[in-house]
């Protein structure tokens, strides 16, 4: 089992130099692996990462999109699974997710030890990741399947606590999420003082559509920005 490797070192290093990283999000239960090619032809330009994951996701549906991603592109891939039946062995790494935001157990622990059958002998890069859920102006599909409450964004103090909080238990990553469809971003003043608290790397997602949004979390610490189909729908590329 491999805690940090190359990519999570890559990633790491990246944040070091103050190098941006981009990585878009593709939902296997929204991707035709039949258009792989051509979607992923129209990628952002300075992409580095495909994460793959959703909130629910059929089975044996990531196996097969990480397949398709796989023939077309040599970007890495990494699962950012909703639920342990969304391992695959067919991706680079993995977002070892805790939702330290919430205190629903199942997504605290239980969904992690859930997966370690999949994990004990596998060759995987798995990443500890503490996940944030902040209030993007609606629910988003975390909120309802986690059953959790994200953090209200006027509540700053406490988005560092718990950043913080996920570090000091050995977390290698903070994401900070609005969730897919959010109304509203993870303000530039969270992810200053995210930022300014933590050493380790900072991604940040949700509700990030414009370039002018995507430069905006750049310029406030985000080491990674992660994005939906913003890109297709917006012309969104950096």
């Amino acid at each position: 089992m491999i805690l940090t490797s190359s990519i999570y070192t890559t990633l790491d290093l990246s944040a070091e130099r103050g190098e941006k990283q981009l990585a878009v999000l593709i939902d296997p239960d929204k991707f035709l692996e039949s258009e792989a090619e051509c979607f992923l032809s129209g990628l952002p330009g300075d992409t580095t990462h495909i994460f793959v994951g959703g909130s629910t996701v059929a089975p044996d549906k990531t196996q097969k999109s990480v397949r398709a991603i796989k023939l077309f592109s040599d970007l890495p891939v990494v699962l950012f699974p909703g639920d342990h039946t969304q391992i695959t062995e067919q991706a680079d790494a993995l977002l070892f997710l805790s939702l330290i935001s919430g205190r629903n157990p199942e997504y605290l622990i239980e969904q992690q030890v859930k997966s370690v059958e999949k994990l004990r002998n596998s060759t995987l890069e798995i990443i500890p990741t503490g996940y944030i859920l902040i209030d993007g102006g609606n629910q988003c599909a975390v909120h309802r399947i986690s059953q959790t409450l994200p953090i209200p964004q006027n509540q700053v103090d406490l988005i560092i606590n718990t950043a913080l909080a996920g570090q000091f238990s050995g977390k290698k990553l903070i994401y900070l999420e609005a969730g897919s469809g959010a109304q509203i971003a993870v303000s530039e003043e969270i992810i200053s003082a995210v930022k300014d608290a933590i050493n380790i790397p900072l991604i940040v997602g949700g509700g990030i559509r414009t370039q002018q949004r995507l430069m905006k979390s750049y310029d406030a610490g985000a080491d990674m920005v992660v994005i939906g189909t913003a890109f297709e729908q917006y012309g969104l590329s950096i």
